[in-house]
This record gives C-alpha cells, sequence and structure tokens, in this order.
C-alpha cells in the first residue's frame, strides 16, 4: 500500500514525537511506500527549525512526491466550495491534499484534525496481530462522492 503523509506527520517525525519514525519505518519494512504532495513541502519549511535542515531533506528525499495537476487543483476549488455551502471553513491546502488523494487513490495519513476537515482521518491505521491493518473513514467515502458528483 502506498500511503499518503500529511504535514502533521511529517513534523512528528521531524521532531521525534509520538513514535511516528517507528511507525514508518515498520510499514516500510513491511512492504509499504511513502508519499507526500509538493504542498505538504512547502509546509515544511515555513515551519522548519534551522537544527531540522540535514533531517528534513534526508526524510523527503525518501518519499515519493506528488504535484498539484489541474485536475487535482479543479477538484480541490470544487471540494473546497460544496463544503463552504454546508457551513464547514475548510483550508485550500487541506482541500488540496484531499484532492491529490482522492485522485490517486492513497489512504492519507493525518492526526489532530477536525472532523470536518477533508483530511480528518481518511484512513484510521492500527496494528493487529503483528501487522499494520487500515480502515477507511466515512469523510473520505463523503469526499469521494462529492467529487463524483461534482466531476458528472
Amino acid at each position: 500500500m502506498k500511503l499518503l503523509l500529511d504535514t502533521s506527520i511529517l513534523i512528528d517525525v521531524l521532531r521525534l514525537r509520538n513514535q511516528r519514525r517507528e511507525w514508518l519505518a515498520e510499514l516500510v519494512r513491511g512492504g509499504h511506500s511513502l508519499s507526500t504532495t509538493t504542498l505538504n513541502i512547502a509546509e515544511i519549511y515555513a515551519g522548519m527549525r534551522p537544527a531540522e535542515e540535514g533531517r528534513t531533506e534526508a526524510l523527503l528525499s525518501g518519499l515519493e512526491l506528488y504535484e498539484l495537476d489541474a485536475s487535482s487543483a479543479r477538484l480541490a476549488g470544487r471540494l473546497k466550495n460544496t463544503w463552504a455551502r454546508k457551513g464547514h471553513t475548510l483550508t485550500l491546502a487541506d482541500t488540496i491534499v484531499a484532492a491529490v488523494a482522492i485522485e490517486r487513490g492513497l489512504p492519507t495519513a493525518v492526526k489532530g484534525r477536525k472532523p470536518e476537515s477533508p483530511l480528518a482521518r481518511t484512513r484510521e491505521c492500527h496494528r493487529h496481530s503483528g501487522a499494520w491493518r487500515c480502515r477507511s473513514d466515512p469523510v473520505l467515502w463523503r469526499l469521494v462522492a462529492a467529487a463524483i458528483h461534482l466531476n458528472n
């Protein structure tokens, strides 16, 4: 499985929080691959501490990167607009990352999102019998349904 890492997870790895480094290493040992978006890289550099530059480069060099293309940009705008009409204010950054994940069918590892965020636990991963298992969260399916509806 390929997993899209949000900024919150990358920051935990860089700042050695919540055993995220160990969790990602275990996923890779299990045959999973890790990726992120160029937008997440911009967010990392915006908040990077001077002592983190070497670790940041080392971490990012091992990830597959997804850029924002025109199709994902349109979907992100539509998602933001659709959710705004439902009374939810979402950041453009979250809708961009969600659109990239939706278009590529990638589960997204995030933490600490508000329930209305399009990235709020799109996949919840946990350890079960020595292996990592992920189950989908309804938020992703609402976004997928919204994307399908918007694209038809």
